[in-house]
């Protein structure tokens, strides 16, 4: 279960008041969309992705403009722009107009339940806006968070400094970042991710401010229904293979299917929780197919 962007992320953020860039969502009026301009010079149009779909930026898919005429051109390419994220081809279903945060730099924040600690851990790097995967170590602090105590802000100021982020950007980090632990940790998360936080200036001080969000949430734990997010935020494309073996459960509760990789060379039979999990995580892209946790093989 995940969502991105702002267009439900930002329902998120407000929990916590964090800053995040205004938007318009893609039923917004050409009247709307150029006052946005007056007051922000350029938007930044994305594709909207139910669940969680990344590296749009890579593929093209998300443009700046400074005029109504190329806002408006780019909601119609990108309304139903296909997209390859992984394995599968997803399809976007609507638009959003986010006012571009101008910044020297761009700050990658997350906190995820590693299964290398056993416990959660924040990721933190002033070189965001770039898969966080491509930075080198110095580059980038992963530290583990107690959960009793939850994330400290003398972590955070070490972990910038140690990164070289600007002096001026530390401060307004270290007081906004601790935060999205009280959203990580109440409301049934696993992955919270920001990037980037862009440092937008407002009377000769900087504020962060997020400009895109991917969140993951763990379906057994029900805290993540205090949100209220309607269910269709989760739903994703499936593949006719998905389709066609889900059709076949005999009863509520039996496995569904996840095509990993159709041109996968293995098909892992391991069926229930823990084997699967495990056969998934060595098999890698090697996996055609994964069960879902529990039940008995369809």
């Amino acid at each position: 279960m995940q969502i991105s962007g702002l267009k439900y992320g930002a329902q998120l953020l407000d929990l916590v008041e964090f800053p995040y860039a205004p938007f318009l969502t893609a039923d917004a009026t050409k009247e709307q969309i150029q006052q946005m301009l007056n007051i922000h010079k350029k938007l930044v149009v994305k594709p909207f992705f139910s669940g969680g779909v990344g590296k749009k930026g890579k593929a093209g898919l998300v443009r700046i403009v400074d005029n109504l005429v190329d806002a408006l051109q780019a909601k119609r390419e990108l309304y139903f722009a296909a997209h390859q994220y992984g394995s599968k081809t997803v399809t976007a279903n609507g638009v959003t107009f986010e006012a571009f945060i101008p910044s020297d730099i761009e700050v990658y924040f997350s906190i995820t339940a590693s299964t290398i600690h056993r416990k959660p851990v924040f990721t933190i790097s002033p070189f965001g806006g770039m898969d966080i995967e491509s930075l080198s170590t110095d580059k980038k602090q992963v530290i583990w968070i107690d959960p009793f105590i939850g994330l400290k802000s003398f972590d955070i100021t070490n972990a910038l400094t140690d990164t070289g982020c600007p002096e001026d950007c530390i401060s307004p980090l270290v007081q906004s970042l601790p935060k999205l632990w009280s959203l990580y940790d109440h409301y049934g998360l696993t992955t919270l991710e920001l990037n980037p936080i862009r440092m937008m200036k407002s009377d000769n001080r900087l504020i962060p401010v997020a400009c895109d969000l991917k969140a993951q949430f763990d379906q057994d734990n029900p805290a993540w229904k205090r949100l209220g997010l309607p269910s269709t935020v989760f739903q994703s494309d499936i593949t006719p293979f998905e389709s066609e073996i889900n059709q076949l459960r005999t009863y509520q509760g039996q496995s569904d299917v996840l095509e990993l990789n159709p041109s996968g060379t293995i098909i892992p039979f391991m069926f229930g929780g823990g084997a699967n999990s495990a056969a998934t995580e060595i098999l890698g892209s090697s996996a055609i197919f994964a069960s879902d946790f529990g039940g008995n093989p369809p």
